[in-house]
Order: structure tokens, then sequence, then C-alpha cells
């Protein structure tokens, strides 16, 4: 197997695609759950700041999605072929639910109507939530594992996505976007709403820390082989120990009202989260808990090593540029916000 820099070509996509994957929940999960908590808001002033803390940067956000797939079909084309046949619903809501959420923040401000306002800021708020939710699903599934057979074919049924473990994991995630989502509204914000934000926080938080530890202690028990790793690599233990000593670090922020400290600390977290998740998954990226024949691993699914070297070399040239893009975005929009004639 061809390496670079000491590391294999597949394994080197595998860090990759979990990076763009990471920039993605950290970027796009604070405008999700800014979304979430929309309709907490009552007066109108209230979500039209709220609105344009992130109508700037949500569209340069999702851009990390769109790269993150792009690779995964371009790097391991039986994995976005298996998990888009298997997901093919949710997908499908994804798409409707990402579609209505555009939608929603480019119509609501093109008519002064009270019902029409109303209208795009629920739809907002729902597709928010509904994107939140299947996100969680989705990997919550596969960290538990899909029923495929020895051909990768999915051979369960639409009700086994919807099991308690998978639906825990998406509780959890919308929690965590949702306090993600508001400590970044604070930072863009001032006089009543920040005052009302920072309850928002406080509250997120707690639910959070909950539903953080209830999906800790159900992986432990019910999802037994996420933790292999470390008893092969006990050095390792120190970055779930460091997951828990972030999360806490997020109610210390967020009591000595330092929430730009609270934002990285939340920020941290989804990283976290996402590598010790991509760590129970190495070096497979599809996990069968009906027959272990139907695992797929990242030397399986791989292209040719070709394409994957030719790739790579497109990767670090473009990752850096739009990581300096995402830079530039939001060192352009920083600062509180202001509403103005053009605004949303």
């Amino acid at each position: 197997m061809e390496t670079v820099l000491g590391i294999d070509l597949p394994t080197w996509w595998f860090l990759l695609i979990g990076a763009l994957i990471s920039g993605y929940g950290i970027l796009d999960g604070f405008d999700l759950g800014a979304g979430a908590i929309q309709l907490f808001f009552r007066k109108e002033e209230s979500r039209r700041i709220a609105l344009n803390a992130i109508g700037p940067v949500w569209d340069g956000n999702e851009v990390w999605l769109v790269i993150g797939a792009g690779s995964l079909f371009a790097a391991f084309p039986l994995v976005y072929g298996t998990i888009l046949s298997v997901f093919y619903l949710p997908f499908i809501l994804f798409l409707v639910a990402i579609i209505f959420r555009a939608i929603s923040i480019e119509f609501r401000s093109k008519e002064k109507m009270k019902w029409w306002r109303q209208l795009w800021d629920i739809s907002f708020c729902v597709s928010s939530i509904v994107i939140s939710l299947l996100l969680g699903l989705i990997l919550g599934n596969l960290i538990q594992g899909i029923p495929l057979n020895a051909k990768h074919e999915f051979i369960g049924r639409l009700r086994d996505f919807f099991n308690p473990y998978a639906l825990l994991v998406a509780i959890t995630v919308l929690s965590l976007f949702m306090m993600h989502g508001a400590m970044y509204l604070i930072m863009k914000t001032e006089d009543r709403i920040f005052a009302r934000l920072t309850v928002m926080a406080n509250n997120t938080s707690k639910f959070f820390i909950l539903c953080f530890m209830a999906t800790s202690m159900a992986t432990l028990i019910y999802v037994p082989h996420m933790t292999d790793i470390f008893k092969s690599h006990p050095e390792l233990f120190i970055l779930p120990i460091a997951a828990v000593l972030i999360v806490l670090n997020i109610r210390r922020s967020i009591e000595k009202r330092q929430y730009r400290r609270g934002f990285v600390s939340s920020s941290i977290t989804t990283a976290l989260l996402l590598i010790l998740f991509a760590m129970g998954l190495y070096p497979n990226l599809v996990l069968s808990n009906a027959d272990p024949q139907g695992n797929i691993s990242i030397y399986e699914a791989a292209s040719s090593t070709g394409s994957l070297k030719t790739m790579l070399l497109i990767a670090f040239i473009g990752m850096p540029l739009v990581a300096t893009y995402t830079v530039f975005m939001f060192w352009t929009f920083r600062g509180k916000v202001k509403l103005e004639e053009h605004s949303y």
C-alpha cells in the first residue's frame, strides 16, 4: 500500500473526510442551532437580529458538507453508494429540509405581512430541527451498525432506523447545536436579546449535558465495540477524558459569562465527539450489525491508487483555500449585528 508521510492513502482520505465533516458540524452547527431556537424569540426585531447574525455566513458554512460528500464519493464510492441507498429516505427529507431552510431565510423579508413572516419563521425553525435530528439519526445508526448482508445490501426495515439509541443520539446532536447556536448569537447581539440568549445558553447547556451523559452511558452499555480501540491503545483514553473536561468547561464558561470561551469549547466538543466516532469505526467506514462480512473498510471501498493520489494533491491545495475563505468571511462580518434597510 503506497503511503504519503508514512500514512497510507485510504487513511489519509479517512482523515480528510473526517476533518471536512467536523468543519461542517462546527460551522453549520451554530446555524442550525440558531434556527432551532428561532421561535423562542417573540419580538420581530429579535427574530430579525438572530437571522441576520447567521445571514452572511450560513450558505458558506454548507460548502463544507458539499465538499465532504463529494470527497466521500470520489475516495470511497462503495461507501457513498451504500450509505445513500440505505438512508435514502432520511437523505431525501434532509434535502427537503435544507431547501426549505434556505428559502425561509431568503423569502421571510420579501413581504411585510405578519402571517407571511411567521410562516417562514416556523419553516426556518422546523427545518433546522429536522436537519439536526436527521444528522443525529444517521450518526447513531452508523455507530450502532446497520443491517447489511455480505454483499453490502440492506436487509433491514425502515423502522429499524428509529431505534432508541439512534433517537438518543439525534436528540443529543440537536441539544448540542442549540447550545452552540445560542452562544454564537450571544457573541453577535446586545441589549434585551443578549439577556434572553444568556438564559437560553444556560438552559440548552444543561439539556446537552444530560443528553451527553445519557448517550455516553448508552454507548458503553449497548455499543461496546466503540471502546475496543481504547483497550488496545489505552493512551488514547485521554481523548474521552478531554471531551468530558471540555463539556464541563462549557458550563463553567457560561456561569462566568465568558461566552466566547464557551463557544470555542462547544466547537472543540463537536470535533472531539466526531473524532471519537471515527476512532470507534476505523478502519471501517460502515459497520454491519447483521453480518460481519457486511462491514466496509476504507481499504475495500477505496478508489484506485492513482485517483487517491491525484485527489489528495488537489485536496492539499483546495482545503486551505476553503479554510482561508471561511476565516475571511467571519472576519469581514465580525462584530455585533445592526439592522439596516437591506437586512433580512
